[in-house]
């Protein structure tokens, strides 16, 4: 077996990258383009690893390469690693509550621990002797086992939170909500529907949305209730979103005043088995004026989607978890792990 290191910013795609993608059924977000986006405008690039056999692909990585927060702002160019401490991350960064490492389907679960080890072995040769130790972040129970060890520290993380798919309709879902979540939603979606003042518009494809207008509003909204403790993202770029959001396995949800004012947005990730809510930006309550409620009308939409799609669950990613279990989402175990260098590949 073999590993190929990949910057998106300036390297090709893996040979068979697209092949591999399908046939694991992986999220858009692991779309080779989109990395290199997302990596242009990061702080902390994203690499693609691949681990291969042969001529085929059986597992892939994406890292993310971390420094401490006293370095420079931006990243350091492809191909340049600095010798100053750094750690790597083995993380989908805009993936919640899934990891960073894929297998194709039917590569054995009794020789994954082997493959993690060796490339944990190729990733210190390629990072050199900066690379301080890895950590594994949003795996399950299974890979939380694969990657455990002597020296190493494995812990719970905030669960993601997931629901099943029992419906053929919203309306199906709503009537096993609490009654007076269940009256709550049904209001909010009539005012919604009755307010000639606010202009709502969701799909796949959306060029009519624009990048920067939804990369600001981001920003704010993740400002406004504080950066995640330890996160070592970056707010998406508008260059990013401005091809993101056209994608046709994107679903964009909008909620604008009728002036055209961006009040609200939700992104979603299509999946035949799992779509996944990603970003949610709304401006506060008392600067758009109205529609209350739009966070839980985005979820009305998105689980109409699902029934619709024959999805086997909708994934909701991680935090408020209370108010996700009153609409019906279960917490779905996750967990982090750190491998410092002195136990990497061992």
């Amino acid at each position: 077996m073999r590993f190929a290191f990949h910057d998106p910013r300036a390297d090709p795609a893996p040979a068979g990258w697209a092949e591999f993608t399908r046939t694991a059924r992986l999220h858009p977000v692991w779309d080779y383009q989109l990395m290199g986006l997302e990596a242009w405008g990061a702080r902390n690039p994203q690499l693609v690893v691949v681990a291969v056999e042969g001529d085929e692909i059986v597992a892939g990585m994406s890292v993310l390469v971390c420094r401490p927060r006293l370095s420079p702002r931006f990243a350091p160019a492809p191909g340049r690693w600095l010798l100053r401490p750094f750690w790597a991350e083995v993380y989908q960064p805009w993936l919640s509550g899934y990891p960073g490492i894929e297998f194709t389907p039917g590569f054995p679960a009794a020789d994954r621990r082997a493959l993690v080890r060796d490339f944990e072995r190729a990733l210190r040769r390629h990072l050199g002797p900066g690379l301080m130790g890895v950590l594994y972040r949003a795996i399950d129970e299974e890979l939380a086992t694969v990657v455990d060890g002597l020296g190493r520290l494995v812990r719970r993380a905030e669960p993601t939170a997931v629901l099943e798919n029992r419906f053929t309709t919203e309306e199906d879902w709503i009537a096993t909500l609490p009654g007076r979540r269940r009256s709550g939603l049904r209001r909010r979606r009539r005012r919604i529907a009755e307010d000639p003042t606010l202009v709502v518009r969701g799909g796949p494809g959306r060029d009519d949305v624009g990048g920067a207008e939804v990369a600001g509003l981001i920003k704010a909204h993740r400002e406004r209730y504080g950066k995640l403790v330890l996160d070592t993202r970056t707010f998406p770029s508008a260059g990013f979103l401005h091809t993101y959001v056209r994608r046709p396995d994107i679903h964009t949800l909008t909620y604008r005043d009728d002036n055209g004012r961006l009040l609200a947005v939700n992104t979603m990730l299509d999946h035949p088995d799992s779509p996944s809510l990603q970003h949610w930006a709304a401006l506060p309550l008392d600067e758009r004026g109205r529609g209350a409620g739009l966070y839980f009308d985005s979820y009305v939409r998105a689980v109409r989607f699902m029934a619709q799609r024959g999805a086997k669950e909708l994934s909701a990613g991680r935090g408020m978890s209370e108010l996700k279990q009153e609409l019906g989402f279960q917490p779905r175990a996750l967990f982090a792990a750190a491998a410092p260098r002195p136990v990497l590949g061992r």
